[in-house]
Protein backbone atom coordinates (compact mmCIF):
# COMPACT_ATOMS: atom_id res chain seq x y z
CA UNK A 1 0.00 0.00 0.00
CA UNK A 2 1.01 3.61 -1.13
CA UNK A 3 0.26 6.53 1.53
CA UNK A 4 0.34 8.67 -1.30
CA UNK A 5 -2.37 6.87 -2.97
CA UNK A 6 -5.15 7.05 -0.10
CA UNK A 7 -7.64 9.94 0.13
CA UNK A 8 -8.26 11.16 3.61
CA UNK A 9 -11.06 9.11 4.54
CA UNK A 10 -8.99 5.72 3.25
CA UNK A 11 -6.08 7.41 5.54
CA UNK A 12 -8.55 7.74 8.22
CA UNK A 13 -9.55 4.50 7.89
CA UNK A 14 -6.70 2.43 7.94
CA UNK A 15 -5.82 4.20 11.01
CA UNK A 16 -8.35 3.61 13.12
CA UNK A 17 -8.32 -0.11 12.05
CA UNK A 18 -4.50 -0.05 13.27
CA UNK A 19 -5.62 1.07 16.65
CA UNK A 20 -4.55 4.90 16.39
CA UNK A 21 -7.04 7.82 17.09
CA UNK A 22 -8.58 9.58 14.04
CA UNK A 23 -7.08 12.18 14.90
CA UNK A 24 -3.83 10.85 13.45
CA UNK A 25 -4.81 10.96 10.41
CA UNK A 26 -4.77 15.15 10.21
CA UNK A 27 -1.60 14.80 11.64
CA UNK A 28 -0.40 12.60 9.16
CA UNK A 29 -1.89 14.45 6.18
CA UNK A 30 -0.20 17.61 7.31
CA UNK A 31 3.40 16.33 7.30
CA UNK A 32 2.63 14.52 3.70
CA UNK A 33 0.95 17.49 1.80
CA UNK A 34 1.38 20.00 4.12
CA UNK A 35 5.06 19.93 4.90
CA UNK A 36 5.97 17.46 1.58
CA UNK A 37 7.92 15.15 4.18
CA UNK A 38 7.74 11.52 3.30
CA UNK A 39 9.98 10.40 5.89
CA UNK A 40 8.08 9.15 9.15
CA UNK A 41 11.79 9.49 11.00
CA UNK A 42 11.11 13.34 10.41
CA UNK A 43 7.84 13.50 12.01
CA UNK A 44 8.66 15.00 15.17
CA UNK A 45 5.08 14.76 16.64
CA UNK A 46 4.98 11.19 16.15
CA UNK A 47 6.73 8.55 18.73
CA UNK A 48 9.08 5.63 17.39
CA UNK A 49 6.44 2.81 17.96
CA UNK A 50 4.23 5.32 15.67
CA UNK A 51 6.63 5.75 12.73
CA UNK A 52 7.32 2.00 13.34
CA UNK A 53 3.62 0.99 12.52
CA UNK A 54 3.44 3.57 9.52
CA UNK A 55 6.34 1.99 7.97
CA UNK A 56 4.64 -1.64 8.29
CA UNK A 57 1.11 -0.87 6.68
CA UNK A 58 2.52 0.92 3.54
CA UNK A 59 5.10 2.74 2.10
CA UNK A 60 5.91 6.65 1.58
CA UNK A 61 8.17 6.92 -1.43
CA UNK A 62 8.50 4.85 -5.08
CA UNK A 63 10.62 7.71 -6.71
CA UNK A 64 14.30 7.97 -6.36
CA UNK A 65 15.96 11.14 -7.64
CA UNK A 66 18.21 9.96 -10.16
CA UNK A 67 19.17 13.32 -11.36
CA UNK A 68 18.09 17.00 -11.85
CA UNK A 69 18.62 18.85 -14.78
CA UNK A 70 18.31 23.06 -14.82
CA UNK A 71 17.34 24.96 -18.11
CA UNK A 72 19.68 27.77 -19.06
CA UNK A 73 17.20 30.37 -18.53
CA UNK A 74 16.63 29.59 -14.92
CA UNK A 75 12.95 28.69 -15.45
CA UNK A 76 12.84 24.69 -16.03
CA UNK A 77 13.88 21.55 -14.44
CA UNK A 78 13.62 18.21 -15.50
CA UNK A 79 13.52 15.67 -12.71
CA UNK A 80 14.69 11.89 -13.63
CA UNK A 81 13.32 9.47 -11.33
CA UNK A 82 13.87 5.78 -10.94
CA UNK A 83 10.56 3.64 -9.68
CA UNK A 84 10.81 0.74 -7.68
CA UNK A 85 10.93 -1.95 -10.28
CA UNK A 86 13.68 -0.07 -12.24
CA UNK A 87 11.58 1.98 -14.58
CA UNK A 88 12.83 5.87 -14.80
CA UNK A 89 10.32 8.44 -14.94
CA UNK A 90 11.00 12.07 -15.54
CA UNK A 91 8.40 15.15 -14.24
CA UNK A 92 9.25 18.81 -14.90
CA UNK A 93 8.96 22.33 -13.14
CA UNK A 94 8.14 25.20 -15.23
CA UNK A 95 8.57 28.83 -13.90
CA UNK A 96 6.98 31.60 -15.07
CA UNK A 97 6.10 35.12 -13.38
CA UNK A 98 3.93 33.66 -10.36
CA UNK A 99 3.51 29.95 -11.61
CA UNK A 100 4.99 27.42 -10.50
CA UNK A 101 3.59 24.40 -12.84
CA UNK A 102 4.50 20.23 -12.33
CA UNK A 103 3.99 18.74 -15.77
CA UNK A 104 3.48 15.29 -14.10
CA UNK A 105 3.86 11.45 -16.08
CA UNK A 106 1.25 9.03 -16.01
CA UNK A 107 2.71 6.28 -17.34
CA UNK A 108 6.22 5.12 -18.44
CA UNK A 109 6.53 5.72 -21.82
CA UNK A 110 3.28 6.18 -24.00
CA UNK A 111 0.83 4.27 -25.83
CA UNK A 112 -0.12 7.10 -28.47
CA UNK A 113 2.95 7.32 -30.45
CA UNK A 114 2.04 10.56 -31.85
CA UNK A 115 4.52 11.63 -34.87
CA UNK A 116 6.25 14.37 -33.23
CA UNK A 117 6.68 12.76 -29.52
CA UNK A 118 9.37 11.57 -27.89
CA UNK A 119 7.52 9.63 -25.48
CA UNK A 120 5.85 7.78 -27.89
CA UNK A 121 8.90 6.42 -29.49
CA UNK A 122 9.00 3.90 -25.63
CA UNK A 123 5.94 2.50 -26.47
CA UNK A 124 4.51 2.01 -23.68
CA UNK A 125 5.97 0.39 -20.18
CA UNK A 126 3.27 0.36 -17.88
CA UNK A 127 0.71 2.66 -16.10
CA UNK A 128 1.75 4.63 -12.98
CA UNK A 129 0.10 3.97 -9.62
CA UNK A 130 -1.83 6.80 -8.17
CA UNK A 131 0.93 7.18 -5.46
CA UNK A 132 3.90 7.30 -8.23
CA UNK A 133 1.77 10.29 -9.61
CA UNK A 134 1.24 12.22 -6.48
CA UNK A 135 4.68 11.60 -5.10
CA UNK A 136 6.21 13.70 -8.20
CA UNK A 137 4.15 16.83 -7.42
CA UNK A 138 5.30 15.84 -3.51
CA UNK A 139 8.90 15.85 -4.57
CA UNK A 140 8.86 18.90 -6.82
CA UNK A 141 6.93 21.07 -4.20
CA UNK A 142 9.86 19.58 -1.04
CA UNK A 143 12.13 21.11 -4.27
CA UNK A 144 10.27 24.68 -3.98
CA UNK A 145 9.75 24.73 -0.42
CA UNK A 146 13.22 25.17 0.18
CA UNK A 147 13.20 28.02 -2.10
CA UNK A 148 10.04 29.42 -0.26
CA UNK A 149 7.81 28.67 -3.29
CA UNK A 150 5.13 26.12 -3.80
CA UNK A 151 3.47 24.30 -6.38
CA UNK A 152 0.45 26.16 -7.76
CA UNK A 153 -0.41 24.71 -11.25
CA UNK A 154 -0.17 21.49 -12.49
CA UNK A 155 -0.56 19.95 -15.95
CA UNK A 156 -1.06 16.31 -17.11
CA UNK A 157 1.16 16.43 -20.05
CA UNK A 158 4.55 14.36 -19.13
CA UNK A 159 4.92 11.20 -20.32
CA UNK A 160 1.69 8.90 -21.32
CA UNK A 161 -2.00 9.45 -22.11
CA UNK A 162 -3.51 10.35 -18.99
CA UNK A 163 -7.29 9.29 -19.86
CA UNK A 164 -5.42 5.50 -21.13
CA UNK A 165 -4.63 5.30 -17.13
CA UNK A 166 -8.12 6.56 -15.83
CA UNK A 167 -8.68 5.07 -12.62
CA UNK A 168 -5.27 5.88 -10.88
CA UNK A 169 -5.22 9.47 -12.53
CA UNK A 170 -8.62 10.09 -11.54
CA UNK A 171 -7.66 8.65 -7.89
CA UNK A 172 -4.72 10.95 -7.72
CA UNK A 173 -7.19 14.08 -8.80
CA UNK A 174 -9.23 13.67 -6.07
CA UNK A 175 -5.89 13.60 -3.43
CA UNK A 176 -4.52 16.67 -4.96
CA UNK A 177 -7.50 18.62 -4.89
CA UNK A 178 -8.37 17.45 -1.48
CA UNK A 179 -8.63 20.65 0.69
CA UNK A 180 -7.82 18.21 3.65
CA UNK A 181 -4.84 16.84 1.89
CA UNK A 182 -2.98 18.74 -0.84
CA UNK A 183 -5.83 21.09 -1.54
CA UNK A 184 -5.05 22.68 -4.99
CA UNK A 185 -8.11 24.49 -6.96
CA UNK A 186 -9.27 22.52 -9.91
CA UNK A 187 -9.27 25.41 -11.86
CA UNK A 188 -5.21 25.65 -11.50
CA UNK A 189 -5.43 21.73 -12.93
CA UNK A 190 -5.19 20.74 -16.59
CA UNK A 191 -5.23 17.01 -18.54
CA UNK A 192 -4.48 16.95 -22.08
CA UNK A 193 -5.31 14.13 -23.96
CA UNK A 194 -5.19 13.13 -27.44
CA UNK A 195 -8.44 12.49 -27.27
CA UNK A 196 -10.04 9.03 -26.02
CA UNK A 197 -13.54 9.61 -26.57
CA UNK A 198 -15.05 6.84 -23.71
CA UNK A 199 -12.71 8.01 -21.20
CA UNK A 200 -13.53 12.03 -21.93
CA UNK A 201 -17.43 11.26 -21.42
CA UNK A 202 -16.65 9.34 -18.35
CA UNK A 203 -14.19 12.23 -17.03
CA UNK A 204 -16.79 14.49 -17.52
CA UNK A 205 -19.23 12.42 -15.27
CA UNK A 206 -16.30 12.87 -12.33
CA UNK A 207 -17.63 16.25 -11.00
CA UNK A 208 -14.13 17.71 -11.39
CA UNK A 209 -14.04 21.05 -12.96
CA UNK A 210 -10.44 20.55 -14.04
CA UNK A 211 -9.02 22.54 -17.41
CA UNK A 212 -8.96 20.09 -20.51
CA UNK A 213 -6.78 20.30 -23.11
CA UNK A 214 -7.04 18.34 -26.37
CA UNK A 215 -3.92 17.70 -28.56
CA UNK A 216 -5.85 18.68 -31.70
CA UNK A 217 -2.81 18.91 -33.79
CA UNK A 218 -4.72 19.09 -37.21
CA UNK A 219 -7.78 21.14 -38.75
CA UNK A 220 -9.35 17.39 -39.89
CA UNK A 221 -9.29 14.02 -39.54
CA UNK A 222 -7.37 13.27 -43.11
CA UNK A 223 -4.08 14.98 -41.70
CA UNK A 224 -4.77 14.28 -37.88
CA UNK A 225 -4.54 10.63 -38.49
CA UNK A 226 -0.73 11.70 -39.84
CA UNK A 227 0.19 12.89 -37.26
CA UNK A 228 -1.92 11.07 -34.06
CA UNK A 229 -2.19 6.80 -34.81
CA UNK A 230 -4.92 7.25 -32.01
CA UNK A 231 -6.93 9.27 -34.60
CA UNK A 232 -7.73 6.20 -36.47
CA UNK A 233 -9.89 4.65 -33.40
CA UNK A 234 -11.97 7.86 -33.38
CA UNK A 235 -14.22 9.52 -36.17
CA UNK A 236 -13.35 13.32 -35.74
CA UNK A 237 -16.92 14.19 -35.40
CA UNK A 238 -17.38 11.94 -32.75
CA UNK A 239 -14.23 13.36 -30.73
CA UNK A 240 -15.78 17.21 -30.98
CA UNK A 241 -18.88 16.15 -29.55
CA UNK A 242 -17.27 14.30 -26.70
CA UNK A 243 -15.46 17.56 -26.57
CA UNK A 244 -18.30 19.59 -26.58
CA UNK A 245 -20.22 17.53 -23.93
CA UNK A 246 -17.06 17.83 -21.34
CA UNK A 247 -17.20 21.70 -21.60
CA UNK A 248 -21.45 21.37 -21.34
CA UNK A 249 -21.00 19.40 -18.50
CA UNK A 250 -18.42 21.27 -16.63
CA UNK A 251 -18.80 24.89 -17.90
CA UNK A 252 -15.20 24.76 -18.71
CA UNK A 253 -12.92 26.54 -21.35
CA UNK A 254 -11.51 24.14 -23.70
CA UNK A 255 -7.79 24.32 -24.89
CA UNK A 256 -6.89 22.63 -28.03
CA UNK A 257 -3.36 22.29 -28.42
CA UNK A 258 -1.59 22.38 -31.61
CA UNK A 259 2.04 21.91 -32.44
CA UNK A 260 2.42 24.09 -36.04
CA UNK A 261 5.27 21.13 -37.77
CA UNK A 262 6.26 22.86 -40.89
CA UNK A 263 4.93 21.58 -44.30
CA UNK A 264 2.32 19.54 -42.44
CA UNK A 265 0.07 22.01 -40.41
CA UNK A 266 1.29 25.09 -40.66
CA UNK A 267 -0.01 26.76 -43.37
CA UNK A 268 -2.67 29.45 -43.86
CA UNK A 269 -5.49 26.86 -45.34
CA UNK A 270 -4.78 24.72 -41.91
CA UNK A 271 -5.40 27.90 -40.09
CA UNK A 272 -8.81 28.85 -42.06
CA UNK A 273 -9.93 25.31 -41.50
CA UNK A 274 -9.36 25.30 -37.55
CA UNK A 275 -11.06 28.94 -37.77
CA UNK A 276 -13.71 27.34 -38.69
CA UNK A 277 -13.93 24.60 -36.92
CA UNK A 278 -13.24 26.21 -33.49
CA UNK A 279 -15.00 29.78 -34.15
CA UNK A 280 -18.66 29.09 -32.61
CA UNK A 281 -16.16 26.57 -29.35
CA UNK A 282 -15.65 28.57 -25.73
CA UNK A 283 -11.99 27.57 -26.25
CA UNK A 284 -8.42 28.53 -26.75
CA UNK A 285 -5.73 27.45 -29.32
CA UNK A 286 -2.26 26.47 -27.97
CA UNK A 287 -0.26 27.12 -30.82
CA UNK A 288 3.42 24.91 -29.98
CA UNK A 289 5.98 25.49 -32.79
CA UNK A 290 7.52 21.64 -33.19
CA UNK A 291 10.72 21.17 -30.28
CA UNK A 292 13.13 18.91 -32.31
CA UNK A 293 13.36 15.38 -31.52
CA UNK A 294 16.40 13.30 -32.37
CA UNK A 295 15.65 10.17 -35.21
CA UNK A 296 12.18 12.69 -35.94
CA UNK A 297 12.33 13.87 -39.60
CA UNK A 298 10.45 16.62 -39.16
CA UNK A 299 10.64 20.76 -39.18
CA UNK A 300 9.88 23.90 -37.27
CA UNK A 301 8.10 26.24 -38.59
CA UNK A 302 9.50 29.68 -40.41
CA UNK A 303 8.40 32.73 -38.32
CA UNK A 304 6.60 33.91 -41.31
CA UNK A 305 4.43 30.69 -41.97
CA UNK A 306 3.54 31.44 -37.85
CA UNK A 307 2.84 34.50 -38.00
CA UNK A 308 0.76 33.81 -41.08
CA UNK A 309 -1.17 30.99 -39.15
CA UNK A 310 -1.76 33.49 -36.38
CA UNK A 311 -3.06 36.16 -38.17
CA UNK A 312 -6.24 34.11 -40.13
CA UNK A 313 -7.05 33.01 -36.09
CA UNK A 314 -7.03 36.43 -35.52
CA UNK A 315 -9.56 37.42 -38.18
CA UNK A 316 -11.85 34.77 -37.13
CA UNK A 317 -11.20 35.94 -33.26
CA UNK A 318 -10.39 32.64 -32.20
CA UNK A 319 -8.62 33.49 -28.78
CA UNK A 320 -5.00 32.02 -29.01
CA UNK A 321 -1.56 31.86 -27.38
CA UNK A 322 1.60 30.93 -28.89
CA UNK A 323 3.58 28.62 -26.44
CA UNK A 324 7.23 29.77 -25.98
CA UNK A 325 9.37 27.17 -25.82
CA UNK A 326 10.45 26.49 -22.35
CA UNK A 327 13.43 23.80 -21.44
CA UNK A 328 14.70 22.70 -24.75
CA UNK A 329 18.29 22.88 -24.20
CA UNK A 330 17.26 20.03 -21.51
CA UNK A 331 14.62 17.98 -23.79
CA UNK A 332 12.31 19.21 -21.11
CA UNK A 333 9.78 21.11 -23.78
CA UNK A 334 6.95 19.91 -25.22
CA UNK A 335 7.19 16.57 -26.80
CA UNK A 336 10.74 15.89 -25.54
CA UNK A 337 10.53 13.88 -22.58
CA UNK A 338 12.26 10.49 -23.61
CA UNK A 339 14.41 9.70 -20.76
CA UNK A 340 17.78 10.18 -22.70
CA UNK A 341 19.77 9.78 -19.78
CA UNK A 342 18.31 6.31 -19.30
Amino acid sequence: MEWTALIFEEITSVLVEAGEPSYRAKQLAEWIYGRAILDPAKMSNFSGALKDLLKSIGSFQALEPVKVQESEDGETWKFLWKLHDGALLESVLICSEKRRTVCVSSQVGCPAKCAFCASGKMGLKRNLTTGEIVEQVLKIQSFLMEKGEAVNHIVYMGMGEPLANFDAVVKSLRILTDPQLFGLSQRHITLSTVGLVEEIYKLSQESFKINLALSLHAPNQHIRKKIIPYARKYEFDELMKAIDDYHEVTKRDITYEYILIAGINDQVEHAEELAKLLQYRQCTVNLIPYNPVQGLNLEKPTRPDISAFRDVLDEYEIVHTCRYTKGDDIAAACGQLALQEA
